[in-house]
């Protein structure tokens, strides 16, 4: 069983990733009809609810693709930046979905800002925290790891319907906009469905990690 959970882990996440790499490859080659660039789609998004004073940026990296909700940027890949294809259009247009959510106050995007840092240093001390209660021979230890490691869990399902609902907001100002014919749709579409399939894809591997523990240290306090 652990064997079978451990090769889950390692599989599950690296479809999702092939997935959304290789659709990412097809429609970064088709240029969408209207050539416009991830930066004017997103500005165009951007200007059209009301957040003009949220900048767009370019950074280096594949698919680094973000908004930052604390310093109201979106940051865009240079490809996304600049390119017109259809994956840049859908890119654009999915992190400007997150500055719409921001704008609105959408409350699973709330909830994920103040759960970051809480998660963030309860999963980087929760490896070292199972170690010591190992040590220390202590079950009330080796179950407070696991509890923080868990917390990552509560994470990864609070981000999903953040991420879904980016998608929904996207496809919603691309065809308010005129952005994309019917044709480059059906390209957008697959694009976005591909990029929620790897959070779906985390939120499993995570879920695998957090039985796995409980399986291996459920079976030494027996």
């Amino acid at each position: 069983m652990d064997l079978l959970i451990l090769i889950l882990m390692l599989i599950i996440p690296a479809i999702a990733s092939f997935i959304v790499n290789s659709s990412y490859s097809k429609y970064r080659t088709i240029e969408n009809e209207g050539k416009i660039t991830g930066f004017e789609v997103a500005r165009k998004i951007l200007d059209q609810n009301d957040l003009k004073d949220i900048y767009i940026v370019e950074v280096n990296g594949n698919l680094t693709d973000h908004y930052d909700p604390k310093r109201k940027v979106v940051r865009l890949s240079k490809e996304v930046f600049h390119g017109s294809s259809i994956a840049s259009l859908a890119v654009a247009a999915h992190e400007c979905g997150h500055a719409i959510q921001d704008k609105e106050g959408y409350t699973y995007m709330r909830l994920r800002s103040f759960l970051y840092p809480v998660v963030h240093f309860a999963t980087t001390f929760s490896y070292l925290v199972l170690f010591i209660g190992l040590l220390a021979e202590s079950f009330e230890m080796i179950w407070l790891g696991i509890t923080l490691v868990g917390t990552g869990l509560i994470f990864q399902l609070v981000t999903l319907p953040v991420e879904i609902d980016a998608s929904r907001r996207a496809k919603k100002e691309i065809d308010t906009l005129k952005l994309a014919n019917t044709d480059e749709q059906e390209g957008v579409s697959s694009m976005l469905k591909a990029a929620a399939g790897t959070y779906v894809a985390g939120v499993l591997a995570s879920a695998l990690e957090l039985i796995r523990l409980i399986l291996i240290f459920g079976r030494r306090e027996d």
